[in-house]
């Protein structure tokens, strides 16, 4: 391929876990994959407990807003190759017909954005949010793409969250 692997990671609230999870990939894969996130029905913003997270991977806050999944399904948009849902509701919601008929994954990770308690707290469980992408991500950057027929690559995608669950943290 003569452009990177594009990668939308989908939730409703486009906030915490597809931010997260579109920083990781751009870091992770970067060369390789390009990431994008959007939800279903986005909050407008991103979550502050996921902004320190961005940060760390050397990103700056305003490169990431949360937007909903119906820019990607317009011409012009960009061409995608993986469409990844990482959140339960976004996962049983009917979404757009994506051009170019994606490879597509469920891998739900519980919301940190739901955490309780106090700032400590919230911030374990964005630093869980965070780990578990990674493990996934670090899987799906790792694939030989362009040596996989396109139903052993569906395959392999959508296993990537049982096998990253089971890898030690």
């Amino acid at each position: 391929m003569d452009r990177p692997f594009n990668v939308l990671f989908l939730c409703t609230g486009n906030s915490a876990r597809s931010i997260l999870a579109e920083a990781l990939t751009n870091k992770l894969g970067e060369g390789r994959f390009q990431a994008f996130s959007a939800g279903s029905m986005p909050k407008g913003e991103v979550n502050p407990h996921a902004l320190p997270l961005v940060r760390a991977l050397g990103f700056r806050d305003e490169a990431f807003r949360s937007k909903p999944w119906d820019e990607f399904a317009v011409a012009g948009a960009p061409a995608l190759d993986f469409v990844i849902t990482v959140c339960d509701n976004a996962a049983g919601e009917v979404c757009p017909v994506w051009p170019g008929q994606p490879i597509t994954a469920h891998w739900g990770i519980p919301d940190p954005a739901a955490a309780t308690g106090t700032e400590a707290a919230i911030a374990v469980a964005f630093r869980d949010a965070a780990r578990q992408l990674r493990n996934r991500i670090e899987l799906l950057v790792a694939l030989p793409v362009a040596k996989l027929d396109r139903l052993s690559l569906q395959d392999q995608v959508r296993k990537i969250a049982s096998a990253a669950d089971n890898q030690p943290a």
